[in-house]
């Protein structure tokens, strides 16, 4: 038996011998593998907050709405200006300027167009998107909140048809951990 032992033993090392560079190659690419991650998650977190500091900074300007007539018309009329400066500025007739007006009013201007009326005016356009939580953090922390709410739910419905029912209290710590765990990986399913 020591003899059978010593010999299993031996084709044991004799296997990984023979194998040695391709577990070191495997052990090379899941290295890899788990260091893109890792950065990827970083850059995300990363560009997730630097995008949260304009965001902030873009939800006050909601405090204020748009001018009744629109930013075209509110600002050219502030300053004094007529269609016909402003359109020959643009080089496009008085009709199309006001046509202009008319479409950023109604939300059917293109972002060209305002970038257009903006430089004519010597003025910057300023644009951007902000979640209705006002932060990404916290609209990611929604999405994967339902989500995950939705995948423990699903699976505590299958228990409970197998007569393994789970806690109240169980029920929402598994969906806080779900939760935290999307936030981390950010799958794509969280947008759908």
């Amino acid at each position: 038996m020591t003899a059978n032992k010593f010999a299993i033993s031996n084709e044991l090392n004799i296997y990984i011998d023979n194998n040695i560079e391709f577990v070191n190659i495997y052990v090379y690419i899941l290295a890899r593998i788990v260091n893109l991650l890792l950065y990827n998650m970083k850059t995300n977190k990363l560009q997730i907050q630097q995008l949260d500091k304009r965001i902030e900074l873009l939800s006050q300007v909601l405090r204020y709405p748009n001018p009744v007539t629109g930013w075209i018309r509110a600002v050219r009329s502030a300053l004094g200006m007529t269609l016909q400066q402003l359109a020959d500025k643009l080089s496009i007739s008085k009709q199309g300027l006001s046509d202009l007006e008319i479409r950023e009013k109604e939300g059917a201007i293109t972002i060209k167009s305002l970038r257009e009326v903006a430089n004519a005016l010597d003025m910057e356009l300023v644009y951007g998107l902000v979640p209705k939580e006002k932060s990404l953090e916290k609209h990611i922390d929604k999405k994967a909140r339902e989500l995950a709410k939705r995948i423990v739910l699903r699976t505590s419905n299958t228990m409970k048809l197998e007569d393994q029912e789970v806690s109240e209290e169980r029920l929402l710590r598994a969906i806080e951990e779900r939760t935290e765990i999307l936030k981390y990986e950010l799958p794509k399913s969280l947008w759908d």
